[in-house]
């Protein structure tokens, strides 16, 4: 039996982590896409295991190539992407693959896989929550907390082009939504 795949996209401080690791601890089969850099690993990561870690030089080759479901240059030379070969090894052992992408990979890998995935956006209540969740976290300054919610701005735009937006105003109920939505889209037949 393959896998699906479960995408999930939104803005910085949305929640988006801690609704992905409720997830992953209910029994569902779900299991982190791996996916690819051009940074160098850090502390104990290994290959293939956290990431595949790839030069620039061979991170672009594979662009040219196709092998990229989604990628992005976040900064010169520093290079994230999700490899279609990966993916399907992971599905061809049936696990349910999950991805956390921004809203422009979500969208290309839905695109790819077609009702095969499941995307969700996860959003905020309001810009005005977003901006005090970012400020409670206590962990950025106002210049980046303000390019975030640049960004957001940006993000939510995308929202309509996902298959299931839930709203975070209560952490404990977006959990059981999303998990519901999940468990739903996993017992459908293809």
């Amino acid at each position: 039996m393959t896998g699906k795949l479960i995408i999930f996209s939104a803005p910085s401080g949305s929640g988006k982590s801690t609704i992905i690791n409720y997830l992953m601890q209910q029994g569902l089969g779900l299991a982190f896409s791996i996916s690819a850099t051009s940074r160098a690993p850090r502390g104990t990561e290994q290959h293939g295991v956290e990431y595949f870690f790839l030069s620039p030089e061979e991170f672009r080759q594979r662009i040219a190539d196709g092998e990229f479901l989604e990628y992005e240059e976040v900064y010169p030379d520093r290079f994230y992407g999700t490899l279609k070969a990966q993916v399907e090894r992971q599905l061809k052992k049936g696990q349910h693959v999950i991805f956390d992408v921004d809203v422009v990979g979500g969208c290309n890998i839905k695109e790819y896989y077609g009702n095969r995935a499941l995307s969700i956006f996860i959003q905020p209540p309001s810009i005005e929550e977003l901006r005090h969740r970012l400020e409670g976290r206590g962990t950025d300054t106002p210049e980046v907390i303000q390019q975030r919610l640049d960004k957001a701005e940006y993000e939510l735009s995308f929202s309509p082009r996902f298959d299931k937006i839930i709203v975070n105003d209560d952490l404990e109920t977006a959990k059981a939504e999303t998990l519901e939505v999940i468990k739903h889209f996993l017992s459908c037949e293809l």
